[in-house]
Parts: structure tokens; C-alpha cells; sequence
């Protein structure tokens, strides 16, 4: 999950170093981009995408107006929220088929990262939905995915503005830390219910000779961001660096 919080710079996360999702081409070496019906296509999946993450936005800020707090605000872009999340789930399709030139290993990886986090934790464990530490992700998501979207979208038409490309590789610097502390006290905040409930933990005996430890499982899931979130994040500056000073140099010769 470390690494799906890396959406917002080499992603192409976003946010942020491996992902691109929907149609990032690599500003090291040119590749031949899709054809017209497949730009055609992610460029709308794009738009769609990043109105819908504007969506979650402005239901964020006007849920917060109106009861003046930011306690418990997820309920109130709960379905937007697993509705658009989810449907990142295509972008593994995007790979798959080769009108993205992205990894479909690491793709899957970090958008099954997020969907489990929003499904299997945050869904499943009701008790867990009102800490602010949800907020905390939903918010570094939400920025981040606007931006990437957009990134996305002004790439595929050739006219990609220099502070969207400057928001998207330099946002993660906050956003990243951010995502993966809300990450990380969600699922800590949800392991005494998960234990209590026994939930999606299956004991022994039983017929197929099999046991699996949900709680278990998710501590696990928590070590991994110790060797993950580090590699990622140095990684994420490296490219900003290397991108971003290439742009520098390119407009002096303009």
C-alpha cells in the first residue's frame, strides 16, 4: 500500500514512481504512444477520472462547511470514493492490452493495494471510519489523483502545462508521508476489531486442511512499508530532479 501512495510524481501513484496508469509516455525515451482510438479512449477515461476525484473535492470541502468539522467526513464521499477507486482497476487492463506502456505486474500492485485498503479494511471495518487518520489518506488520494489525471490527460493531447507537470512532481513530496501515516493508523486502528470478529480468518479444522489469519496478515502488510516507503520515496526525488531540471534546460534553449 506504501506503494500506491506513490501516485503523484514517477508513477507513471501515482502517487507517485511506477504507475501510469492511463497514458504517461516516458520522458527518458520516446515510445510510440497508442493509436487515435486508444488516445481517443484515455483521454476520456482521464476527464472522467479526474472529474470524479474533483467530485470527492468538492464533497470533502462541502461537507466540512456545513457541519463545520472534519471529524467523520468519509461517510459523506463514501460512494464516490470506492466508485472511482475502483474503477483505477482498468488501468491493469490499460497495461495489459498495451495502450499503456506500464508494467501490469506493478500497476496490478499498487491499484489492488488501494482498492483492499478501501473495500477490505476501511469497508469492512465500520468502527474505523470515522478516524480522522481515513481523512488523512482521502485527502493526500484525492490531491494527488486530480493532479495525475489531469497530468495525464494534457499529455495525451500534446499541451501539457508546466504547472500541472511541477504539481505532479513535486506534490508527493507532502502527499506521499501523508497517504501512508493515514494508511498505516487505519489499519492499526482497525486490528483490535478485526481480531475481536475473527474477520476473513479462517481456523483449523476444516475440510480443505487450510488457516489464514487476518490480523496476522495485516501486520504484515504495516512491516512492509518500512523497506517500501523509503526506496520509493528517494526514487520519486531522484525523477523529480531529473525531470523537472530537464524541463529547465529545455526552456532556456527555447
Amino acid at each position: 500500500m506504501a506503494a500506491a501512495a506513490a501516485t503523484a510524481a514517477s508513477k507513471g501513484n501515482g502517487g507517485g514512481g511506477g504507475r501510469a496508469g492511463a497514458g504517461e509516455a516516458s520522458s527518458s525515451r520516446k515510445k510510440k504512444g497508442p493509436g487515435p482510438l486508444a488516445t481517443a479512449y484515455l483521454v476520456i477515461y482521464n476527464v472522467v477520472m479526474t472529474a470524479g476525484w474533483l467530485v470527492i473535492a468538492v464533497g470533502l470541502v462541502r461537507a466540512y462547511l456545513a457541519k463545520g468539522s472534519y471529524h467523520s467526513l468519509y461517510y459523506s464521499i463514501e460512494k464516490p470514493l470506492k466508485f472511482f477507486q475502483t474503477g483505477a482497476l482498468l488501468e491493469i487492463l490499460h497495461c495489459a492490452i498495451g495502450i499503456v506502456p506500464s508494467s501490469v505486474v506493478l500497476t496490478s500492485f499498487q491499484v489492488m493495494s488501494r482498492v483492499f485498503l478501501i473495500w477490505a479494511v476501511t469497508h469492512s471495518v465500520k468502527e474505523v471510519q470515522s478516524e480522522d487518520s481515513v481523512l488523512l489518506f482521502v485527502i493526500a488520494w484525492t490531491v494527488t489523483e486530480i493532479t495525475r489525471y489531469s497530468f495525464y490527460t494534457f499529455s495525451l493531447l500534446n499541451h501539457l502545462p508546466y504547472l500541472i507537470k511541477w504539481a505532479r512532481y513535486t506534490l508527493f513530496i507532502v502527499l506521499y508521508p501523508m497517504g501512508v501515516s493515514g494508511e498505516l493508523l487505519t489499519i492499526y486502528a482497525a486490528l483490535p476489531f478485526v481480531r475481536q470478529a475473527g474477520l476473513y480468518s479462517i481456523s483449523l479444522p476444516n475440510k480443505y486442511n487450510f488457516s489464514f489469519d487476518y490480523y496476522a496478515f495485516l501486520i504484515l502488510i504495516m512491516i512492509s512499508y518500512i523497506p517500501i516507503f523509503p526506496q520509493l520515496y528517494f526514487h520519486m526525488i531522484h525523477q523529480r530532479r531529473k525531470i523537472l531540471s530537464h524541463t529547465e534546460e529545455h526552456k532556456k534553449f527555447e
